[in-house]
């Protein structure tokens, strides 16, 4: 029996519903701007006197977006400073701004642009400061990918969310809205006004290695009401939302960070697969669409990747679709898009394709001088130019920037990582993790049969960098719990020796967590749990990231599915194990038996509750 009682769903969503009411008293900083603009009216004619205004030179540099390397955009690190001249021929932020005219600036942790809230604040406006002593000043639109779960380039103190396919588990497009309205209210704060999500692809395919969990899911459907759901709270917030990865990246065993991917639907499967979250997005009022470096030859038989596609990107996404807003592109250093072509002619295929927004070139003064002379020459219209900077320039207006472009410090102090945050971000996770198994009503642990407890397994990186290691964060919350719960990493990849100390360490306990991560058949992860359990000792499998692992694994009494491995995650798995909270997840993708991959273990919407 439990000792206590635990709240129903319905009383879980009501008290996310207290939550987000409480949180909509205070607007977002972002809301606040975009409002602003919004009812000052006249944007499209602002916008176009802007345009009207501009050199070829400013023109073409409103195009890209570029990473630039530092925590400063005047003073970084010497290394920094270092890398910046090194990649892009300038010492400071500032400095790149100034000689490109670039339209937006991307934040990575590797770039060191993301250390703590208010010096990403400080950055923010920096940046603007240099944007807007132009000669013809245009605030930057300030992006990153801040998708949550797996990608997320912002961390602690910043809330951490669910990611996309521990959304699709809860099923609710009401906690999917809330989600993205925090994130988009904390990066608003931040100077940080398009947001690279949410993930629009269709996780068809188990083996995929870039997408996965990144994905709400397997049913077209339910993607499409998450995708939906979390543009319109990106976009509450006055943050840009950013549909991804069209024409649909969910199908492909390859990545296109180094490859570049096949997808072989026909045209009928692409509308009844991929088209539906993509179509929801626009719906929903979408600010942009990035692209996918990807071949879909039913949509394009030219083996171009679909961000140099024109019959995908014109034909598909503005008519088909009948979509009018910003298009960007995945970043241009990947080799899915340097495959057929020399990085001088991407950028301007993109444009010719039907793109705006070109991210991240591998050498921003080649891509630039390209697309400079490729309209000095006639092969790029002057026309085609001026509408993809007027979409920007009408996003920029749409977002407040002109008038409101630079960070408030009380906000970062409100907003980021605020207890109200938290707290919803906890009540998110409760919704999202998946019980799968449960031999002989193993779980809930009790504490009088089951206390003293060993947590052993897999510590993957942080994907922000903050937080962790997820053993003995799972092991600290079971503590809090009221258990005896101690922790031993075994890494990835145990070796035999490391595995028989596991082993030595579950001798006389009550029961073992094994937390696994992306197991492949036959790998040492399996034989860690399958020689814990033949100690006799009760084993639960943890699995952090791909709820596949359940497949892989023999032994276990019971298996549950976190999708991530945050530290609130974390937490509510221990809520769930404990019997604090009951798992409601629900699976989002069917998990196929890895003996017999054309039949189904565990079908979609397979959940079990106690």
């Amino acid at each position: 029996m439990q000792e206590r009682a635990t709240p129903s769903r319905r009383t879980v969503l009501a008290g996310a519903a207290a939550t987000a009411a409480a949180l909509a008293a205070a607007p977002p900083p972002g809301a606040r701007a975009a409002g602003a603009a919004r009812t000052a009216g006249g944007a499209e004619t602002r916008a176009a006197r802007l345009l009207a205004r501009m050199s070829l030179e400013e023109k073409v540099g409103q195009l890209f977006v570029t990473r630039a390397y530092g925590h400063s955009a005047t003073d970084p690190d010497p290394e920094d400073a270092a890398a910046n001249l090194r990649e892009l021929g300038v010492r400071t932020a500032a400095e790149l701004v100034g000689r490109y005219h670039v339209g937006g600036v991307i934040y990575f942790r590797w770039a060191h642009n993301t250390r703590d809230p208010h010096q990403i604040a400080d950055l923010s406006d920096g940046l603007q400061r240099a944007a807007l002593a132009q000669r013809v000043p245009v605030p930057l639109l300030v992006s990153t990918d801040q998708e949550h779960g797996a990608v997320a380039r912002i961390g602690a103190p910043a809330t951490l969310l669910p990611g996309a396919m521990a959304l699709g588990a809860a099923g609710s497009p009401d906690l999917a809205r809330q989600a993205a309205r925090i994130a988009g209210t904390e990066l608003a704060a931040l100077g940080v006004r398009q947001n690279y999500a949410p993930v629009a692809d269709v996780n068809v395919d188990p083996a995929n290695p870039v997408i996965g969990v990144r994905s709400f899911g397997a049913d077209p459907r339910a993607a499409a009401r998450l995708v939906a759901a979390q543009v319109r709270g990106l976009q509450d917030a006055g943050v840009a939302a950013t549909a991804k990865h069209f024409p649909g990246h969910g199908d492909t065993t390859a990545d296109s960070h180094t490859h570049l991917p096949s997808i072989g639907h026909t045209r009928e499967e692409w509308g009844l697969l991929d088209e539906p979250p993509f179509r929801a997005a626009v719906a929903a009022g979408a600010d942009a669409v990035m692209t996918a470096h990807i071949v879909v030859p039913a949509l394009d038989p030219s083996g171009d990747p679909a961000t140099l596609s024109r019959p995908i990107i014109t034909g598909l996404l503005r008519e088909r679709l009948g979509y009018d807003g910003v298009v960007v592109t995945d970043s241009l250093r990947m080799e899915g898009v340097r495959t057929r072509y020399g990085d001088d002619r991407v950028p301007v295929l993109a444009l010719k394709a039907g793109c705006d927004q070109l991210l991240n070139p591998p050498d921003l003064e080649l891509a630039w001088t390209a697309v400079r002379d490729a309209v000095r020459s006639g092969e790029l219209a002057r026309e085609r130019l001026d509408a993809s900077v007027l979409r920007i320039l009408r996003l920029k207006e749409k977002l407040g920037l002109p008038r409101q472009p630079y960070t408030v410090r009380a906000d970062v102090d409100r907003f980021v990582g605020s207890p109200a945050h938290r707290e919803a971000a906890e009540r998110i996770a409760d919704a999202t993790t998946t019980l799968l198994q449960n031999t002989g009503g193993l779980l809930p642990l009790h504490r009088r049969t089951h206390r003293d407890v060993l947590v052993v397994g897999a510590d993957p990186a942080s994907p922000s960098g903050t937080g962790g290691p997820a053993t003995a964060v799972l092991a600290a919350a079971l503590t809090e719990l009221g258990f005896a719960a101690s922790a031993l990493a075994t890494g990835l990849t145990p070796g035999p020796q490391r595995i028989e100390e596991a082993v030595a360490a579950a001798a006389g306990r009550d029961a073992v967590v094994v937390c696994t991560y992306n197991v492949r058949a036959g790998d040492a992860q399996c034989a860690l749990v399958a020689r814990l359990a033949a100690t006799g000792v009760p084993v639960v499998a943890v699995a952090l990231r791909d709820p596949y692992d359940a497949a892989r694994l023999t032994g276990q009494r019971a298996v549950l599915a976190t999708y991530t491995w945050t530290d609130g995650e974390l937490r509510a798995a221990a809520r769930v194990v404990a019997g604090r909270t009951p798992p409601r997840g629900r699976l989002p993708v069917p998990v196929h038996r890895a003996d017999a991959p054309d039949r189904v273990l565990y079908p979609i919407g397979h959940g079990l509750a106690y």
